[in-house]
């Protein structure tokens, strides 16, 4: 049963396959062994030779946690900033760990930072140098206490965002004072897919073959329904404790995909979460000697795709009247279809395909409470005439940086001709 603190599958393969199964020896446990041996008259020299004759593969493992428990706290005012930076892929996340000496209450105040862009696709050999900028803190879950983990986005000596520095540009979106006053909040929901390390294969799916059809997977429990709890739980639990406002989780539809929900954030908080929230899920997935996969059809057939839904809102849809102001921004969506779709995330159109809960890629469409269509309006938006919207064409592997600032752009900052609106109305056969 995968959990937070579970030793990693490198530790876990070195365990001799015919040694029996033991209960894992705490330190507390240690202690209580060698306090009997000395009560039975057992010198200290050999209470000491008998401990070691039954440590274990398991044992060493078990003082690895140990270690990697030890609250320093106590002992000392420094603390482990873990660095954190998207690779040169655009959904591939690295990180590096520095002591940092003195107490941080804002990522202005920690140091930049480098590293070897070439190792990451990123930079030249001749010229590798790419530097950190510190963005935002998080509590760290793994090392616990005073640590934090810290989201950068990536620089060239000079100060100018390199290519996939998609935080920077979706930052100058959001500290435009339009965008600004109109407070813009999302709510994103992110699938994603647990694999067997060895195959590649859904988790709890057998190998090489296929489990019952969907139905009794989608939010069920049981073991021949449910399978990755364990890793679920320990996310949504690790995002909490880290200060990432995810707001719940669920078993999707294909068996071995899980969900869950981070908002509502504002502005370019909803992408810092979301990214911190991926690198936790990785570290997690790690320990418990599982696969993460964001692919947006990770099995080809009749089964659900793995995509990420913006909910999206402005301060304008929120308030007295807004589903005018709702219709006016699908109205601009539906002019930049394209756009959007190309932003979207990587080998998305095997997942858009019309069917499973999806709309085609080639086709803008929207609708009440319709799970087909580009952009879906709840019943509940409706009824109240106020609220927000629901874009599910985005993938699962989709960059949170460019999706939420492109959404503020098209519906807060362009501005479409009135024939090119009116053309776009007709066609929706939408009143605005």
């Amino acid at each position: 049963m995968a959990q937070i603190l579970a030793p990693s599958s490198q530790w876990q393969m070195r365990i001799a396959k015919n040694s029996a199964p033991a209960c894992p020896m705490t330190a507390k446990m240690w202690s209580s062994l060698v306090l009997k041996q000395n009560k039975k008259g057992i010198t200290k020299s050999s209470a000491k030779f008998r401990v070691f004759a039954l440590k274990s593969e398991n044992s060493t493992i078990n003082r690895m946690e140990d270690l990697l428990n030890l609250d320093l706290t106590p002992y000392t005012d420094k603390f482990i900033a873990e660095y954190i930076w998207i690779g040169g892929s655009g959904i591939d996340l690295r990180s590096k760990s520095r002591t940092i000496s003195k107490p941080i209450e804002h990522p202005s105040e920690l140091p930049k930072w480098n590293y070897d862009g070439s190792s990451t696709g990123q930079a030249p050999g001749e010229d590798s140098e790419v530097i950190l900028y510190p963005q935002a803190i998080f509590k760290d879950p793994f090392r616990g206490g005073n640590n934090i983990l810290v989201m950068c986005d990536t620089y060239t000596p000079q100060g100018e965002p390199i290519p996939t520095n998609k935080r920077h540009r979706a930052a100058e979106i959001f500290s435009n004072k339009k965008v600004i006053d109109e407070v813009p909040w999302f709510g994103i929901e992110q699938e994603y897919t647990l694999l067997q390390t060895n195959v590649k294969w859904p988790l709890g799916w057998p190998v090489g073959g296929y489990p019952g059809p969907q139905g009794p997977y989608y939010c069920g429990a049981g073991a021949d329904k449910s399978f990755g709890r364990d890793i679920s739980d320990a996310h949504y639990k690790a995002c909490l404790y880290a200060g990432i406002n995810i707001s719940g989780t669920n078993g999707e539809v294909m068996p071995g995909q899980w969900e869950y929900q981070v908002g509502p954030s504002v502005g370019i908080d909803a992408g810092d979460h979301i990214w911190i929230s991926r690198y936790i899920l990785e570290r997690i997935t790690e320990q418990a000697g599982v696969v993460l996969s964001l692919d947006p059809k990770p099995i080809e057939g009749d089964w659900n795709g793995a995509g990420c839904h913006t909910n999206y809102s402005t301060k304008t849809m929120r308030e007295e009247g807004g589903f005018e102001a709702i219709k006016k921004a699908i109205l601009n969506l539906s002019l930049r279809h394209k756009e959007h779709i190309s932003a979207y995330g990587e080998g998305n159109e095997r997942r858009l395909t019309g069917k499973h809960e999806t709309a085609s890629i080639d086709t803008f469409s929207w609708g009440v409470a319709n799970r087909g269509c580009s952009i879906r309006v709840g019943r509940e938006t409706e009824k109240q005439g106020k609220g927000y919207l629901e874009d599910r064409r985005p993938a699962s592997n989709m960059d949170p940086y460019v999706v939420t600032s492109l959404l503020a752009e098209t519906t807060i900052l362009y501005e479409p001709t009135l024939e090119a609106e009116a053309l776009a109305a007709q066609k929706l056969s939408m009143n605005v």
